[in-house]
């Protein structure tokens, strides 16, 4: 699972907050592809509250199985209100995306988010963000376009979706490195997080609710563990690195469906994705090689 607290200082090596949302990437791309399937079958309200609710019960129980039960408290409860409720947003329009979006079109145009993070980073935080590393985001964006190839039918009024979760998205990745310079627990944020996601699909009982298969219960368990293990490696990435350091590294969420495609179902990627996957690759490893430059030089 993960840790519960870890230094936030200058002194967090910069790569392990990098693989750490490498890995989360990887992990919610598995993820958004069960979600997609669960929510033509069911509500995405009800998605969201079956799949929190059993993440809350699983890391909770966790915490104190394991003896971290003391790192079980609240300092700050409008910072946890604020992130808890920008996610719940985010995290419905997301998966009402993947509802009514192809799953690449959806997880493209979302990409749209660490650029709305570095800018917000730079505006909120305070976070040095130079010419260079925008210019690097940029190239991982155009990236994206490369490898998608958008048609004119995703100018639908339906890809805003994306694009403002994407933005909340964003907002809520600000509040997470709030909570960790407040010195809040990882497993805290999310649990507090979670729960009011769930709290959120619960809300929308009166609309519609399914009683799911053995199968599909199944799967809402598959879902709820990998994203409770993503969350929190995404949680921990955002407090050992600034935000518009490991941000852009969401891109590989991509390039980790490009290998589960060939893999699970024999996509065999084209030039065009190949040369946009490239172009992710090159500007993450240039926003890394700029951190590195940066912190060397004080």
């Amino acid at each position: 699972m993960v840790s519960p607290a870890l230094p936030t200082s200058g002194s967090s090596a910069p790569a392990k907050a990098i693989l750490m949302m490498i890995a989360a990437a990887g992990i919610l791309t598995v993820n958004d592809a069960i979600a997609k399937w669960l929510a033509e079958r069911y509500p995405v309200g009800q998605v969201l509250a079956m799949r929190g609710g059993l993440v809350v019960m699983m890391v909770y129980g966790w915490a104190i199985v394991s003896g971290r039960g003391s790192v079980l408290r609240v300092k700050s409860w409008p910072l946890h209100l604020t992130r808890g409720g920008l996610m719940a947003v985010s995290t419905f329009l997301f998966v009402t995306s993947l509802w009514l979006l192809p799953i690449a079109d959806a997880i493209a145009i979302s990409f749209a988010g660490p650029i709305f993070a570095t800018a917000l980073a730079a505006l909120i935080l305070g976070e040095p963000v130079g010419w260079r590393r925008w210019s690097a985001v940029a190239v991982g964006f155009a990236g994206v376009v490369v490898m998608v190839r958008p048609t004119p039918e995703m100018f639908r009024i339906v890809a805003l979706i994306p694009i403002v979760a994407a933005f909340v998205g964003a907002l809520r990745d600000i509040a997470t490195r709030k909570l960790g310079t407040g010195g809040e627990s990882t497993l805290m944020v999310l649990i507090v997080s979670t729960s009011i996601v769930a709290f959120a699909g619960l809300l929308t009982l009166p609309f519609g609710w399914v009683v799911p298969t053995l199968p599909e219960l199944g799967l809402f368990l598959v879902t709820s563990v990998l994203v409770a293990v993503a969350q929190g490696l995404m949680i921990e990435s955002l407090r050992l690195g600034e935000v518009g350091l490991v941000g852009p590294f969401k891109y590989t969420s991509l390039l980790w469906a490009l290998v589960l495609g060939l893999v699970v179902w024999g996509d065999v990627p084209g030039t065009w994705t190949l040369a946009g996957a490239a172009l992710v690759v090159v500007s993450g490893l240039y926003i890394w090689h700029r951190e590195t430059v940066v912190r060397r030089h004080g």
